[in-house]
């Protein structure tokens, strides 16, 4: 074998050794990303955003594939966990499901009625009451008497909220007068057999019915002689 010919061997076993080197080289960025990456799961994302409180259901979101190890500990990974659920806030298309963007929709328990009423928009609901907040119904009435006072009263303390309807605009009334704006919110409480009806005397009889949003964990006790006040009580 002359000089060219060895020259050549060398060459072809260098270019074989290169050749297994480079196929060492992928297995191995293969193997690092198989580590890395992991087996995938299923999760599930918005198709569309989705208000706050608003009832959820599976055909509000795709399912998808990721890596595991990418999910967060709180994604949802199984569908039917929306069920009888609500968003808690707002929901954005595309975001990831997860269990803190939803809590259970507030139920009646025994002893309980739904009863519905509507609120006027501005000076009663303002956007923060939703449903599972507790509040105090507020009415006010006007004297029947002269010389009576008229009297703002607790008419029922610590009413579950269980439901927030849709913005309506008012109809005037017969006699052109309205004791409420001109949009309303009808807000569904859960309350016992005479709360129910305080609720629905007010709601009848009140020149005004106001709810005040108590805030979570708040002594909300009213001592009875603290239920009725009246401007005199100021002097």
């Amino acid at each position: 074998m002359n000089s060219r010919q060895r020259r050549g061997v060398i060459l072809l076993l260098l270019s074989v050794l290169c050749a297994f080197g480079a196929f060492a080289g992928v297995l191995s960025v293969i193997s690092d990303v198989n580590s890395k990456v992991g087996p995938e799961v299923s999760a599930y994302q918005l198709k569309s955003d989705v208000a706050p409180y608003t009832a959820l259901s599976s055909g509000q979101f795709e399912k998808i594939s990721m890596p595991k190890r990418w999910l967060s500990t709180n994604a949802v990974t199984d569908l039917s966990e929306v069920n009888g659920k609500i968003a808690v806030t707002q929901l954005r298309k595309g975001s990831l499901l997860q269990s803190d963007m939803m809590q259970r929709r507030p139920e009646l328990q025994p002893g309980e009625q739904e009863i519905a009423i509507m609120i006027d928009a501005a000076t009663g609901v303002a956007g923060k009451i939703t449903p599972g907040a507790t509040v105090n119904i507020y009415a006010t009435f006007e004297s029947e008497k002269d010389g009576e006072p008229s009297q703002s009263k607790v008419i029922v303390s610590n009413a579950k909220v269980l439901d927030v309807g849709k913005l309506t605009a008012l109809e005037p009334s017969n006699d052109g007068k309205s004791n409420m704006g001109t949009e309303a919110v009808p807000i569904t409480f859960a309350l016992n057999t005479l709360d129910t009806q305080r609720i629905a005397y007010a709601e009848s009889f009140a020149a005004h019915v106001r709810l005040a949003l108590l805030a979570s964990g708040s002594d909300s006790t009213i001592r009875p002689g603290d239920r009725t006040y009246t401007l005199d009580k100021d002097k």
